[in-house]
């Protein structure tokens, strides 16, 4: 015979999640604790008529519970986590802001010469990927290409370019009747 399920006292939030649920989950969550207590379901009918494994079932149930007795935090959203990132959206858009000022004025920016500013402003270093990620996120973007390496010399480039007339002459198509 199973073990009779615990957790009645917690009852009432989770009936208030169930009208509250904005989400699957949620939704999800509160039938976890619900079906079990008032219906008599076993793990693994619970765990079928929410649509998860009998795990992961017990996982949430469990987790639900020990939230609402004050013996864990309650878990936080996936965007306010964001990764796992330790510098919050509007703190990156600040210091985006004041890095790269010039480029309202149409100024040219190169992300690896202002990286030094970036993790100055940020008070940690970060990588060069990091960067591109962040500024990916914020909207920012590559206009044009890169034609030329900012310290190459433009007429060295154009005295080794070929300047000779084109080799290459269209020849007629071959006739059907011709067949090799």
């Amino acid at each position: 015979m199973a073990r009779p399920a615990s957790g009645a006292e917690h009852i009432d939030a989770a009936k208030a999640l169930l009208r509250t649920a904005k989400t699957a989950e949620e939704l999800r969550r509160a039938q976890a604790v619900l079906l079990p207590l008032t219906q008599g379901f076993s793990m693994q009918q619970t765990a079928a008529v929410i649509g998860r494994s009998v795990g992961a079932t017990c996982s949430m149930r469990t987790r639900f519970l020990a939230v609402h007795a004050g013996r864990r935090a309650a878990a936080r959203s996936k965007r306010e986590l964001r990764n796992h990132a330790s510098v919050p959206l509007q703190e990156e858009a600040r210091v985006l802001d004041k890095v790269f000022s010039g480029a309202a004025e149409g100024q040219v920016l190169v992300v690896p010469q202002l990286k030094p500013l970036i993790d100055q402003h940020l008070g940690k270093t970060l990588s060069l990927s990091s960067i591109y990620r962040m500024l990916a996120r914020h909207g920012w973007r590559k206009l044009a290409p890169d034609t030329a390496h900012p310290q190459g010399d433009a007429q060295a480039r154009e005295d080794w370019k070929k300047n000779s007339a084109p080799r290459w002459i269209k020849s007629a198509p071959a006739s059907p009747t011709l067949r090799r």
